[in-house]
């Protein structure tokens, strides 16, 4: 379960899903320099696949889901609301 992380874990893995998505929606820094942020965002998506691959095995299934299939906006949501409806 989600409970089991430590709330530093919790805090940085809603940080690194949030970054990723501000990365992807920053379509000016896009059209600035796409190879900066190409870079960012591999950058962004690596801190949250290390983090998502330290969640313990008990993680909750469905947090696990939302990552796995790179749903971000609903795991930021899950993260924010654990056990809530995120549909």
């Amino acid at each position: 379960m989600l409970r089991d992380m430590t709330a530093v874990d919790f805090d940085a893995l809603r940080a690194a899903l949030e970054r990723r998505l501000e990365v992807v929606a920053d379509r000016d820094f896009y059209a600035r320099d796409p190879a900066g942020h190409l870079a960012a965002l591999q950058d962004a998506s690596a801190a949250v696949d290390r983090l998502a691959a330290s969640l313990p095995a008990d993680a909750d299934p469905t947090l696990r889901h939302y990552l796995e299939r790179q749903s971000y906006v609903k795991a930021v949501a899950w993260l924010e609301h654990p056990g809530a409806h995120h549909g």
